[in-house]
């Protein structure tokens, strides 16, 4: 199984009949790699897994090659083996002639993270992070990634504000800053970015980690 790339930039085209994958316009797929939706029955479960976790490689491929990554952030076997993380995949489904065409990726999952609030102080907390987003360049613009990231919202019953996001790119920033109004960020000491109004009635998440609160003691940092 494999796939083909018409002309750089666009939309990506597999040997494979995306339409049958991806039943909707917008599917979820999880770490059993079945997307949502999906009703081929569980005899021919292998070969889809098999084509999720290419279109997943292909695509994460191009994320990480549009933010000059070294490393991809999606994959198959990523996914096959994270918890409770999703990844929403967008499709023109009139694309590659009517077998369906490939437009955008958007992962998201809940990350135990230290995070500081306006006054420095350390939570640890377990948001929802947006950790990988593309759509295909000559597909931006057009409103795939606001269909996309709507979608997602929705699905997750997550507000924008309460999102962190994992190394974003300037064309996030800008896409975050359009859209949701999200603006001031809040600087932290890791990778993450978090905007204005993040931690103002926070969500509690259930975790097996129950979130802790930092407290300096005796010169040592502790989490109570």
């Amino acid at each position: 199984m494999g796939y083909k790339k018409r002309i750089p930039a666009a939309m990506v085209d597999f040997n494979f009949n995306i339409n049958l994958l991806f039943p909707q316009e917008i599917s979820s797929v999880r770490n059993d790699l079945i997307p949502s939706g999906f009703q081929g029955g569980s005899g021919n479960a292998a070969v889809v897994r098999r084509q999720v976790a290419t279109v997943l490689d292909v695509l994460g491929e191009q994320s990480a090659r549009a933010q000059g990554l070294k490393n991809p952030i999606t994959s198959g076997n990523k996914m096959l083996n994270a918890e409770d993380q999703a990844a929403y995949i967008l499709v023109d489904r009139f694309g590659n002639n009517g077998m369906g065409s490939v437009v955008g990726l958007l992962k998201v999952g809940r990350k135990k993270l230290f995070l500081l609030d306006e006054v420095g102080k350390h939570n640890e907390m377990v948001p929802q992070c947006v950790l990988d987003f593309y759509v295909v360049e000559n597909r931006q613009r057009s409103g795939c990634g606001k269909r996309l990231f709507e979608f997602m919202l929705r699905s997750e019953a997550v507000d924008p504000r309460y999102l962190a996001v994992d190394r974003p790119s300037p064309k996030l920033i800008a896409f975050l800053q359009k859209h949701y109004g999200l603006v001031r960020t809040i600087p932290q000491i890791n990778n993450y970015v978090i905007f204005s109004g993040f931690f103002k009635n926070q969500p509690q998440v259930e975790s097996p980690l129950a979130p802790k609160k930092a407290r300096i003691y005796m010169g040592k940092l502790q989490f109570v």
